[in-house]
């Protein structure tokens, strides 16, 4: 039998003119199919359990019924809470009412419901809220494009955009902002999109894009833009100024006529784009679905030819230029000779380059005295990889906490592991007791570069600095970086210093290599070209450049990879020898060997992707052109240039009739070779006389590093470079990890 509140409504609703028909729970989709009312007014009647949840059962089963998808509904309550109401209204209410009411406002409202009957938004449409079209009516458009004839069909790609953000903001600010991001992201889209272009989003706040028409080459363009802007726009979304990482995944639409297909696709590539969140659309490729099988026999024959590859290396850069010579010279032409004279001048440029480089170095831009602007909140990033740096990374963590900047400083530690790890126990202590340290894992991240693109829209800091795991940074770093960023630089690198020389010969030498990087070659190239370089850690950049920038994690050196993006865009870099952070060094060769050869590779890397359109660019000034030549191309000709001494004297010895025939005291050769050899003297000179100070007691190292590397070092580097490039050519990307030492010895 109906209760008494049942009864009292009842009559309410009566006394007002309205027909009445009762429908208990479990029963409402019946009655419905029976009989669909004009309105259904629910009465929440469990006075047994919380207040509302009787009601949203209720709603449930009315809007799960077809015929109750679209009828008014109105919740009847006891004294409900505002929470209760926001429940209800949120699950598919379209009004709660107080028991208590006035009969004539109840009345009132169900008029009111009945003359604006509410549709699901799933039905209209465009959503009202957003202005994009729903879901549904938005795959209507992508089934409408795919049924037009071939012949009538051109081009044409789908787009879903996710924002890696999302779960975070939504955690903290609630369901909201998914709606709001779409909005956020569309009106971007409109701005830059196309004519044609069809809008939508879905329920998880991503933005849906169909681009009718557009060739393939041309719509990665525009979602390149397209997230660029994002990116580097502040965003208001629930009253919070937030930065945002659309993470784009896209598909063409030639070759397929099912929906569900190209959906999947361009769903599949947003997610690989998710873990990247370096702004770079991703098109579909077969092995997201892990249908493509890996090629194990074109990974065999990789292997094996880098293996091989200084016996490849020698039959190219020797064996083929000496058959070649012979050949020519058969022919009539001394091509042998002609070279002869080129690998004298490229040995005399370059050592000529290294001098002016030193020369240089002693009139680099000195910092800025006093700060233009108050010091802001400021932010480090410490990238890492925790089974690589379990070891050392407390020691950092510590040494970060002792900084001295004038205003707040937030440190956050960006990691990712495969497995947890003890250290992670304390490193959660540590920032339990001080909140300045802020603990970052990155599910899924395999690279530096996907660490510092996940932290870079979570950072508070007006500007970031950049350190690897085992930096130690000065006390004053991060106020002296201010110096420089807020008066009108971008991006500020530092002088990164070898802490544990003391441990091998290894790390002596690389000691005294980095003085000649960063206290001699980077300050002499920034005042001679007109422009610095990132040097990967050490670096301070303004937070909404590097937001928009992004590290690029295919890139085996994504610092040099993202200066030259910034320096496209017109950022200026700065390079600050007083700005020291020490750190470890590789103490085997073996660890060495792999590092250079990282490195190796990561500038080739950035010469193929860059040097031409750089030398295109009208942003560049031609001096600054003339570095960029110097920087990336003729890094990468030295190393074979330097080679052909081999297959010239090769020749010359057959020319001559025997190698006892050649006559080694040409003045001209015998300068060329002692001009470049004390090129190397004149550079570890400058870097001892410009070095720390805890070096510069160490001149045996530094006489020590002229030996070693005009003899053995040199070459060494030279080997690695001309490896790389067959290892580029064959596809070899593979990043091994600098295992990092256990204990540093410090400096006295």
């Amino acid at each position: 039998m109906p209760g008494p509140r049942l009864e009292q409504l009842t009559r309410t609703l009566i006394s007002t003119g309205h027909e009445v028909s009762h429908a208990p729970p479990g029963r409402v989709t019946e009655a419905l199919q029976q009989a669909p009312p004009d309105a259904i007014v629910a009465l929440d009647d469990d006075r047994s359990g919380p207040l509302g949840a009787y009601g949203l059962d209720v709603i449930r089963e009315v809007r799960g019924a077809p015929a109750g998808g679209a009828l008014p509904l109105l919740m009847v309550t006891d004294s409900p809470g505002a929470a209760d109401v926001a429940d209800m209204l949120r699950h598919g209410a379209d009004d709660c009412i107080p028991e208590t009411s006035d009969p004539v406002e109840l009345t009132a409202r169900i008029e009111a419901k009945l003359r604006r009957v509410p549709v699901p938004v799933e039905n209209l449409l465009l959503d009202p809220r957003t202005g994009l079209y729903s879901e549904p009516h938005f795959l209507d458009e992508l089934d409408r494009e795919l049924q037009r004839p071939r012949p009538a069909r051109s081009g044409g790609v789908l787009a879903i955009v996710s924002v890696a953000e999302m779960s975070v903001l939504e955690s903290r600010l609630g369901p909201r902002v998914r709606r709001e991001v779409a909005e956020r992201l569309a009106a971007v889209a409109e701005k830059l999109g196309g004519p044609c272009d069809r809008l939508g989003w879905d329920d998880e706040g991503r933005l849906l894009v169909l681009m009718p028409g557009v060739d393939e080459e041309s719509a990665r363009r525009r979602l390149q833009k397209f997230a660029h802007t994002v990116a580097g726009t502040r965003f208001i979304v629930a009253d919070e100024n937030v930065l945002l990482t659309p993470a784009i995944g896209w598909t063409p639409l030639a070759g397929c006529d099912r929906r569900t297909r190209v959906v999947e696709q361009a769903r599949g590539a947003a997610a690989e784009a998710s873990t990247h969140r370096d702004l770079r659309p991703v098109r579909y490729a077969p092995w997201m679905r892990g249908t493509a099988r890996p090629n194990r026999l074109g990974a065999a024959v990789r292997s094996f030819l880098t293996w091989l590859s200084p016996v490849v290396v020698l039959a190219v850069g020797v064996g083929v230029p000496f058959v070649l010579y012979q050949q020519v010279y058969t022919l009539g032409f001394d091509l042998g000779s002609v070279m002869y004279w080129v690998v004298v001048s490229g040995l005399l440029i370059s050592a000529l380059l290294i001098v002016m480089e030193c020369l240089f170095s002693l009139d680099s831009v000195s910092r800025p005295a006093k700060p233009g602007a108050p010091y802001p909140t400021a932010s480090a990033v410490i990238a890492a990889y925790l089974p690589n740096e379990a070891a050392t990374i407390v020691d950092t963590v510590e040494s970060f906490l002792c900084l001295d900047y004038p205003g707040e400083l937030e440190i956050v530690l960006a990691y990712n592991t495969p497995h947890p790890l003890p250290v992670e126990d304390t490193l959660r202590a540590i920032a339990g007791r001080d909140p300045r340290l802020v603990l970052l894992p990155v599910q899924g991240s395999t690279s530096k570069a996907q660490n510092i693109n996940a932290a870079v829209t979570r950072v508070r800091g007006e500007f970031v600095g950049i350190f690897d795991a085992d930096h130690h940074p000065a006390r004053d770093a991060f106020k002296n970086a201010w110096h420089w960023l807020s008066n009108g630089y971008d991006v500020v690198q530092g002088h990164c210093v070898v802490r544990n020389g003391d441990s091998t010969w290894v790390s002596k030498l690389v000691a005294v290599e980095f003085e000649t990087i960063y206290a001699v070659s980077h300050p002499g190239r920034t005042r001679l070209y007109g422009f610095g370089v990132f040097g990967g850690s050490n670096g301070f950049w303004r937070t909404d450049l590097l937001a928009r920038t992004r590290m690029h994690g295919s890139m085996l050196t994504e610092d040099i990879d993202s200066t030259m993006r910034a320096l496209k865009e017109g950022a200026r870099f700065a390079m600050d020898r007083t700005l020291i952070s020490r750190e470890l060094s590789p103490t085997t060769l073996t660890s060495l060997w792999n590092q250079r050869s990282r490195w190796a590779q990561g500038w080739l890397q950035v010469s193929l992707r860059h040097l031409w359109q750089a030398l295109r660019s009208p942003v560049f000034t031609r001096r600054q052109k003339a570095g960029l030549f110097v920087l990336l191309g003729w890094r990468e000709v030295q190393p074979w240039l330097t080679l052909q001494i081999l297959p010239v004297l090769l020749y010359s010895a057959w020319r001559a009739g025997g190698v006892g025939e050649l006559d080694w005291t040409v003045p001209v050769c015998l300068l060329a070779t002692l001009f470049t050899v004390s090129a190397g003297l004149i550079q570890a000179a400058f870097a001892w006389r410009l070095a720390v100070p805890e070096l510069r007691r160490r001149r045996g190292w530094f006489w020590r590093y002229v030996l070693v590397s005009t003899v053995f070092y040199s070459h060494f580097k030279n080997m690695l470079a001309r490896q790389a490039c067959l290892k580029e050519a064959l596809g070899d990307r593979q990043w091994r990890v600098t295992p990092r030492a256990a204990k540093a010895v410090a400096q006295p």
